[in-house]
């Protein structure tokens, strides 16, 4: 089994039809608040879990699966590519790490757990062009795992912060040590393991 993208059949990325299309698969944070994202209700502790788990390092994104009691129901990480940033690529790249660490819940009628992503980068909190990427890209993949889209949460080096609702916090960033990991009764399912000598655009951090 390998990792990395579906090819798009967009046009080239550096024509400016090519160029356009990337900024159409965007969101903005007033387009994300808008569209019924839930509320964590403890998003410190999702943080911590994840960053003690993953050990995130500048460009690695976290994709988790929290279940009804907001429990960290399967996780993966992985570090994007320097390319220029467009959701659709991010779309298939985390949709790709759900599908190797929870089975999809598309029978469902109604969505029951939700997926998160906590994207670590360098520079401040303010939103840029990479995060709505990243949050189109969220949003198309919870669609087509049958998931509710979750919070889109940023780690810099001045702490973490969940875009579209003003909440953050200076710890952890991504200087700080990881915390262990608490009872906290989450689990997460083992991913298959990738076949000798399989390419892969994206490193792959950890997907425990």
């Amino acid at each position: 089994m390998t990792f990395g993208f579906v090819p798009s059949s967009a046009a080239p990325a550096g024509s400016p039809s090519g160029s356009a299309s990337r900024l159409a698969r965007t969101l903005e944070p007033a387009e994300w608040a808008g569209a019924g994202i839930p509320l964590l209700r403890n998003p410190r502790e999702v943080v911590t879990g994840l960053h003690s788990r993953h050990l995130p390092t500048p460009s690695t994104a976290v994709v988790a699966v929290l279940d009804h009691e907001e429990r960290i129901a399967a996780s993966a990480s992985f570090v994007r590519r320097s390319t220029p940033a467009d959701g659709w690529e991010f779309r298939n790249a985390l949709l790709a790490h759900l599908r190797q660490v929870i089975p999809h819940d598309l029978r469902r009628r109604t969505p029951v757990r939700t997926a998160v992503l906590l994207y670590c980068r360098e520079g401040d909190e303010r939103w840029t062009e990479e995060d709505g990427a990243w949050m189109w890209g969220l949003r198309d993949a919870c669609t087509l795992h049958g998931l509710r889209c979750g919070a889109y949460i940023t780690l810099t080096r001045s702490g973490w912060q969940v875009v579209g609702e003003g909440r953050g916090g200076r710890r952890p960033d991504l200087g700080s040590r990881p915390v262990p990991l608490g009872e906290s009764g989450a689990f997460e399912l083992p991913s298959p393991r990738i076949a000798s000598g399989a390419s892969e655009p994206l490193r792959r951090a950890a997907a425990r």
